[in-house]
Parts: C-alpha cells; sequence; structure tokens
C-alpha cells in the first residue's frame, strides 16, 4: 500500500525544546492503515513504513497520534535540512507501507 499526499510539518507540543517535527496522514488514508495492518502494528501502534520527500528515502514508523485519527510521521532533522524543510512547510510525502 503506497499512499501520496501533501502535508505541513509540526512540532509537537509536549517536546516543542527537541523541536520532535512531524507531519500528519490524511485521516482517510490512516483508516485505510489501521484496516490493512488490524492485529499487525508493532509497539505504541507502530507501522513500519519506507517514505520519501523530495529526493531522500528513508525507513522509519508511522504512529496513531492525530487527535483526529490520523497516523503521523516523523520526519527527522537530516530529512529536513537535505530537503530545506522547516516547521509549518508543506511537503509532498510518499509513505509505502511494510511488512504487510
Amino acid at each position: 500500500m503506497v499512499v501520496e499526499f501533501a502535508a505541513p510539518l509540526w512540532v509537537w507540543d509536549a517536546r516543542r525544546a527537541d523541536t520532535w517535527t512531524f507531519v500528519s496522514l490524511p485521516v482517510d488514508a490512516s483508516d485505510e492503515i489501521r484496516d490493512a495492518t488490524a492485529g499487525g502494528r508493532r509497539g505504541f501502534g507502530s507501522v513500519r513504513v519506507r517514505v520519501r520527500i523530495g529526493t531522500t528515502s528513508w525507513k522509519t514508523s508511522i504512529f496513531p497520534g492525530g487527535g483526529d485519527g490520523a497516523y503521523v510521521l516523523p520526519v527527522k532533522a537530516a530529512v529536513r535540512k537535505a530537503e530545506s524543510l522547516s516547521p509549518g512547510d508543506t511537503a509532498t510525502v510518499t509513505v509505502e507501507l511494510l511488512d504487510l
């Protein structure tokens, strides 16, 4: 399963000093991911994914965490630097689920 979307980067309020930066997946795609991975999720409900933003790709996990039921994707500093992204910027993101 592959999900492509554009979303703004945001900083987690609880860890603002650490600048943990995320993008939220669309709610409808999050619902589909939840259905596709039922029973197969890992710790904290995480789902392993391969991600691409611009020319940068990496493996990570998405986590349930959006108050609206959306999964959230952490975007590490190295990716933000490589793609010249800051909180508030909109990123075009491709997420591919692994281990289905």
